[in-house]
């Protein structure tokens, strides 16, 4: 089952939440800075284990004092002008993160953020169908997947997008 919801990420009670990350892992702003704020600072701490990802992968760390057991922080691409593989990255930071929640063998709820429509400039409706096809495709691996938003706008396209894909 797939949800949209407008709601802060770092209050959902899920197995695991999927932070858009920088490549650096350190931690930054918008959604990456609220997890690591929420997490506190063992987080950035297990996460100083890692030289760093790459775009279009994902790590797993515990979730500490998120009320979710574990964080996936994917790293989606920089939008440039989309010629530069950005879709494809995209898609790859997606599966990546589903691929690192099935392998830690405990996960059957997760829920992610909108991994490169923020500072990253990524554009909403191109991310939108690219997030919900991942999610279509690995729905029945998961008792539940969530696209936690921001704004209503964002919802109101999943919403739509999903729809569309369900037709």
């Amino acid at each position: 089952m797939i949800t949209i919801l407008r709601s802060d990420i770092t209050t959902l009670a899920v197995d695991a939440i999927v932070n858009a990350a920088n490549s650096s892992l350190a931690g930054g702003g918008s959604v990456d800075g609220a997890i690591h704020t929420a997490a506190g600072p063992e987080l950035a701490a297990e996460l100083r284990r890692y030289p760093g990802c790459p775009t279009g992968s994902a790590v797993i760390t515990r979730g500490y004092r998120l009320p979710s057991r574990f964080v996936i922080h994917a790293v989606g691409p920089i939008w440039r002008d989309g010629s530069h593989d950005e879709p494809e990255l995209l898609a790859l930071a997606y599966e990546a993160s589903f691929r690192v929640a099935l392998d830690e063998g405990s996960i059957r709820t997760i829920a992610f953020s909108a991994i490169s429509t923020g500072v990253y400039g990524f554009p909403k409706a191109q991310a939108a169908e690219i997030a919900l096809r991942t999610m279509v495709a690995h729905e029945s691996e998961f008792d539940a997947i969530t696209a936690c938003l921001f704004d209503e706008h964002s919802v109101v396209l999943y919403r739509e997008t999903l729809a569309r894909m369900r037709c």
